[in-house]
C-alpha cells in the first residue's frame, strides 16, 4: 500500500483535475464515508445505488408501515444536503469493476471512472433454494424496495408465514400485527434466539412474542412455497407436514454479503463470504476498498465476526476509510462489542461477550430477573481473573459509555456490581431495577463463593 498516492490523490482541498472518489451503496457506510471525506477533502464525490436517491434510515422502515412516520422523517438530511457538500448521486446498478481501466460500468452501459473506489453494497436477504421463494408474495425486510412491495400487497394479506428467527423477522412481525394481518412464525430452533440469548432471556423473548398475538411455531422449517396459477403465493409446506394457507411470505433467515455481481465480473477482487479486506479496510487492489456488511476481514478482530452486519460498525468503517483516503491512515477498531434490538415491547441491549450456554470454565454468569415484568440483567465475568466479560439487560435501557469504559481495560466484577447504578439510563423511568440487581448480585452464591 503506497499511502503518498493516497494522499496525492484526495489531499486536503486539493481539487486535482480528473480525480474522483466512487462509492457503490448510499447505506450509512457510504454515505458516511462521503461526509468525512468531504470535510477534508474537494475531490468530485459520486455516490451510486439502485435502491433509491437518497440516504435514509434502514431501521425506521418498520415505522413507516406502522404509520408512526412518513417515510421523509427516515432521511437525516435535506435532499439539498448533497448539491450544498458536492456529493453527486447517481441512481443506477453496478454492472462490473474494471480495475484496470479504474472505471465501473452500469447496466445502463454508462462508464463511471474513479481514483478511488469504495465499495459499501451492503448485505441482501438469504435465500436457500426453497421451492416458490421467487412467487409473487414472497420478499425479505432489508431495502427500501421490500417495504413499497409489502405497502402494495397488503390490502389483500389475510394470513402471512415469516421465516426465520431473527431481529428483522420479529420486526416484520411487529409490522404485519399492526395491520390486524395474522401471522404464522417459523423457527427452527426449540426457543427463540436461542444461538444468541441465555436460556432465561430466550424464553422470556418467546412468551413476549406469543403473548402478542403471533402464531410462533418452534422447531419447524420451511419447505415449500406454493403458488397459484397467477404464480401468487397460496400456501407454504413445513417441516411438520402442515401446510398453512398465506398472501404472504416473509424471508427473514439472515442476510449475507450483497456481491453476487462481483462474482460475474471481470474483477481481480479477492472474494470470500464477502470482499476480503485488512485492519485498514483495502482490498488487494490499490485504491478500491470496502466496508460495511460487504466487507470481511483477512483476520478477525478478537471474537467479532469477520462479517459485521451491523449499523454502528458500517458508520464506524466509513469514518475510519475517510481517515485514510484524506491522508491519515487510520485502522478500523471498533473496539468492546454492543449491540441492541428491541422485540416488541421490549428493549434488549448486550455489551462485551455474554455466551448462550455458559458452558466454558472462563466464564460465570449471575442472573436477576423481575419477578413480574419483563426486565433482566446477566453480567458475565471470569471466574478466575474475576474480570468483567459483558452484560446482557433486557426492558431496561442503560448506558453504553459506562459499559465500553469497563471493558475497554479489565474491571472487576465487584466493582461493576459496586458501581452498578451509575449505567442507569433514565433513573425517571428505571428508578429501583438496578438496587435491586445490586443486592441481589452481591448476596449471589457466586460471588460469595469468589470473595
Amino acid at each position: 500500500m503506497n499511502f503518498s498516492t493516497f494522499k496525492k490523490k484526495l489531499s486536503p482541498k486539493s481539487g486535482i483535475s480528473g480525480s474522483r472518489l466512487v462509492i457503490i451503496g448510499n447505506g450509512i457506510s457510504g454515505v458516511t464515508a462521503a461526509r468525512h471525506v468531504r470535510k477534508n477533502s474537494d475531490i468530485p464525490i459520486t455516490i451510486i445505488s439502485d435502491e433509491g436517491p437518497y440516504f435514509f434510515s434502514r431501521t425506521a422502515l418498520m415505522y413507516v408501515y406502522m404509520g408512526h412516520m412518513k417515510f421523509h422523517h427516515t432521511k437525516p438530511y435535506e435532499n439539498s444536503f448533497w448539491k450544498k457538500n458536492r456529493i453527486e448521486l447517481c441512481k443506477g446498478r453496478v454492472k462490473t469493476i474494471n480495475d484496470q481501466e479504474n472505471c465501473i460500468v452500469l447496466q445502463s452501459d454508462e462508464t463511471i471512472y474513479y481514483s478511488s473506489l469504495i465499495i459499501a453494497c451492503g448485505s441482501k436477504p438469504n435465500k436457500f433454494g426453497w421451492p416458490g421463494q421467487d412467487l409473487e408474495g414472497v420478499s425479505g425486510m432489508y431495502h427500501f424496495q421490500d417495504l413499497q412491495k409489502l405497502e402494495e400487497l397488503s390490502n389483500r394479506i389475510n394470513t402471512a408465514v415469516i421465516v426465520g428467527g431473527g431481529l428483522i423477522g420479529v420486526e416484520l412481525a411487529e409490522m404485519l400485527h399492526s395491520r390486524g394481518i395474522h401471522v404464522h412464525y417459523l423457527v427452527r430452533e426449540s426457543s427463540f434466539w436461542n444461538r444468541i440469548l441465555p436460556k432465561e432471556e430466550s424464553e422470556m423473548i418467546t412468551k413476549h412474542i406469543v403473548d402478542h398475538g403471533i402464531n410462533l411455531k418452534l422447531g419447524i422449517e420451511l419447505k415449500a412455497i406454493e403458488g397459484d396459477k397467477e404464480q401468487r403465493v397460496k400456501e407454504v409446506y413445513t417441516s411438520a407436514g402442515e401446510y398453512i394457507k398465506c398472501e404472504y411470505v416473509g424471508l427473514t433467515c439472515g442476510v449475507s454479503p450483497n456481491i453476487n455481481f462481483l462474482r460475474n465480473s471481470n474483477s481481480n477482487l479477492n472474494l470470500g463470504r464477502g470482499i476480503l479486506v485488512n485492519r485498514y479496510l483495502e482490498t488487494n487492489l490499490p485504491n478500491i476498498y470496502a466496508i460495511g456488511d460487504c466487507a470481511q476481514q483477512n483476520k478477525p478482530i478478537g471474537k467479532r465476526p469477520p462479517i459485521e452486519a451491523v449499523w454502528y460498525t458500517g458508520r464506524m468503517m466509513g469514518e475510519a476509510v475517510a481517515q485514510t483516503l484524506t491522508g491519515n491512515p487510520t485502522p478500523y477498531n471498533p473496539g468492546p462489542w454492543f449491540n441492541s434490538a428491541k422485540f416488541f415491547d421490549i428493549e434488549y441491549q448486550t455489551y462485551g461477550w455474554v455466551s448462550a450456554n455458559n458452558d466454558s470454565a472462563n466464564e460465570e454468569h449471575i442472573y436477576w430477573e423481575h419477578p413480574k415484568k419483563s426486565i433482566s440483567l446477566r453480567l458475565a465475568y471470569n471466574p478466575e481473573t474475576e474480570i468483567f466479560l459483558g452484560a446482557v439487560n433486557m426492558g431496561i435501557r442503560l448506558k453504553h459509555e459506562v459499559f465500553n469504559e469497563w471493558l475497554s481495560s479489565p474491571t472487576s466484577i465487584y466493582y461493576v456490581v459496586e458501581h452498578l447504578i451509575e449505567t442507569n439510563f433514565d433513573p425517571e423511568f428505571y428508578p429501583n431495577y438496578l438496587k435491586i440487581a445490586k443486592k441481589q448480585f452481591l448476596e449471589s452464591e457466586q460471588l460469595q463463593t469468589n470473595e
